[in-house]
């Protein structure tokens, strides 16, 4: 039972740490290639967890040398778009100026409830409303409205926004990150000052306090 136990903690992080140089990505954005890479070294890895008989090595290398490919794959991709093409495919067109592009629907055998499904997880329910809608290779649709139905904008207003750098969490938890504090350009007296305002008495009892360099965006205290 130990020995099981230790070889599948081993593969566990090989695993982990293979993943990790392959880069971040959520399950719902990976490419075709990568998603089969999953498939098979989850098949792999599983057959020296569950006999021990089975060397680990056996399970360790194949791993390696599938991760090793698809790094390799990754690079010749980057560097090349013709070898892009074939690894990942294209992304497709099938809304253009509001209509539908059957023809590529169905080359790539996306149905009508396909579509509306993306749509509404994209928040649209009017395919009227829609000017260009594009199937990205992960599957994912990407979407812009016609130019009636985007969201307003600050240009839109004439309006200047205020300049910002991006939000540090200054305090987590009750413990303050002073380098955090020190990015945004401000020191220990301000945050105090901050806390003041909030009338809150202690750094320790702050759950989560945000910042940059306009000031406080989020505070939180404990127990609220």
């Amino acid at each position: 039972m130990a020995v099981s136990l230790i070889r599948s903690v081993i593969l566990y992080f090989v695993v982990v740490v293979l993943y990790r140089i392959m880069g971040k990505r959520q399950i719902g954005e990976l490419q075709p290639s990568e998603l089969v890479l999953a498939i098979m070294i989850s098949d792999i890895a599983s057959v020296p967890m569950q006999s021990v008989s089975t060397p680990l090595v056996s399970g360790i290398v194949p791993i390696i040398m599938l991760m090793s490919a698809e790094v390799i794959l990754s690079f010749v991709a980057q560097k090349s778009h013709k070898m892009r093409k074939v690894i990942t495919g294209e992304a497709s067109l099938i809304i253009s100026e509001g209509k539908l592009i059957v023809s590529e629907m169905e080359r790539l055998r996306f149905n009508i409830d396909d579509l509306f499904e993306q749509l509404r997880n994209n928040g649209q329910f009017d395919i009227s409303q829609i000017a260009f809608a594009v199937l990205e290779t992960n599957g994912n649709l990407s979407i812009l409205p016609k130019e009636q139905y985007r969201p307003v904008n600050m240009q839109d207003l004439d309006l200047k926004p205020n300049t910002a750098s991006f939000p540090s969490n200054i305090i987590k938890d009750g413990e303050l990150d002073e380098q955090a504090l020190y990015r945004i350009g401000k020191d220990i007296n301000w945050l105090h000052a901050q806390l003041r305002k909030e009338k809150i008495g202690k750094i320790k009892d702050v759950f989560l306090l945000c910042a940059d360099t306009n000031g406080v965006t989020f505070v939180q205290r404990k127990g609220v």
